[in-house]
């Protein structure tokens, strides 16, 4: 991996977030950005968040909290203190962007709300990035990543068939996925923020709600009931659809699942998937004259699924992965996440990147870039911070005395990780 400077080498961003926008700091962090992430005294209670390095527990052990605060230097700042207060001050003073995920209303209860902060810093972008926005009826709520895919819709258009699951019962998503939802909108809105001010000079205030992200990444279930009056009904292993449409996950000889979708499956495109199960002497009646004509294959297409269920049950599914892509099939199997670490196309694309931890005496493997940048690299410059590890390294350069630095971190009451 290049070491050339990120994109975003040479902005600064201030980081006092939790769950919610950590994953928005790591995104700008690993683009380059010099990301300063501020925790209370004790460390962010996202330090608490297992699994843990060699399963003991501890606030520099968090493998969650390894993974979202790659890249970004960390201090503990008592924001109850006058000095942590205008230690903060002073960070926020030099910084391009505040990205903040506190409850609305606490910042500026500190003194530290937007227009406090940028008539000091006219240029600042600061992003309030919180469950659901800074306005609003339900403003004031607590949340969880649950909530936010229960409430923003997704759960409603995730489980099972009914002859699968007769009650119907909603499945949440993968975890943490409404935070990165939320992240990555903040994320677009702060890039956008940062364009604009090369334009205008002046920066700007994004009042940013997972559950509005959330509710903007339904697919097409608002769409469907906005335009056509369509309620979506869930579907085992596939989209959400109006109307049921025919399975796509079959499982495999090695017990393993393929995704291999058929409806709008041309009779040309069919006929090549009946040559390839005659290899394997599987292909039925699928070779008959009958299916080059499109109605009549239409109207035997549940057949169709039957016989290409018999044929894949008697292949691997690596097998089907792979010799549908040779013959143009939007077929893939479906993986366990461990076994990507062995994916050789990611191996070729060096997706995997090693991250060193110094302390510890050794490198550890972390997920790599969405893409491969050429002149202005993605990297992971550093590990996810110890807690307040750049205390005086940050604080000093802000010309912070020494003899106040224990009080503005909160090192003379400290305390555990938030909870």
């Amino acid at each position: 991996m290049s070491q050339g400077q990120g994109p975003l080498d040479g902005v600064r961003v201030v980081e006092l977030s939790g769950a919610e926008a950590q994953f928005c700091g790591k995104l700008l962090a690993d683009l380059g950005a010099d990301v300063i992430k501020v925790e209370p005294p004790g460390g962010e209670a996202t330090r608490g968040i297992g699994p843990f390095l060699a399963d003991q527990p501890g606030a520099d052990r968090s493998l969650s909290f390894w993974h979202y605060n790659t890249s970004k230097r960390g201090v503990t700042l008592d924001l109850e203190h006058p000095a942590g207060l205008d230690a903060f001050r002073r960070l926020v003073a030099h910084a391009d962007v505040l990205l903040e995920s506190r409850a609305p209303g606490t910042l500026p209860a500190l003194g530290l709300g937007y227009e406090t902060l940028s008539a000091d810093n006219p240029g600042l972008v600061m992003c309030s990035l919180t469950p659901f926005g800074q306005t609003g009826p339900w403003r004031d709520y607590v949340s969880s990543d649950l909530t936010h895919f229960a409430a923003g819709g997704q759960m409603a258009s995730c489980g099972y068939d009914d002859a699968d699951d007769p009650a119907a019962t909603p499945i949440a998503p993968d975890g943490g996925n409404a935070w990165h939802t939320g992240s990555h909108y903040a994320y677009i809105a702060i890039m956008a923020a940062l364009v604009q001010r090369t334009v205008t000079g002046e920066g700007d205030y994004i009042d940013a709600s997972v559950h509005e992200a959330c509710a903007l990444s339904t697919e097409s279930a608002v769409a469907s009931w906005v335009f056509r009056g369509e309620p979506v009904i869930r579907q085992t292993g596939r989209h959400h659809s109006a109307n049921a449409t025919p399975p796509t996950q079959f499982r495999c000889r090695d017990g393993k699942y393929v995704n291999a979708i058929l409806w709008g499956m041309t009779p040309s495109n069919l006929r090549r998937l009946a040559e390839w199960m005659a290899e394997h002497d599987l292909a039925d009646d699928l070779l008959d004259e009958r299916y080059a004509d499109a109605a009549f294959m239409r109207q035997h297409h549940g057949h169709v699924v039957d016989v290409t269920a018999r044929f894949i049950a008697n292949m691997t599914a690596d097998e089907i992965y792979h010799g549908g892509q040779e013959r143009g099939f939007t077929w893939s199997a479906v993986r366990a996440p461990d076994e990507l670490l062995g994916d050789p196309h990611l191996a070729d694309r060096e997706f995997w990147t090693e991250v060193a931890h110094p302390d510890l005496g050794r490198s550890y493997t972390y997920p790599g870039p969405v893409a491969i940048y050429n002149g202005s690299p993605w990297r992971i410059s550093r590990r996810a911070p110890l807690v307040g590890e750049h205390n005086e390294e940050v604080l000093q350069a802000l010309g912070v005395l020494a003899e106040d630095i224990p009080g503005a971190c909160g090192l003379e009451n400290p305390r555990g990780p938030l909870r």
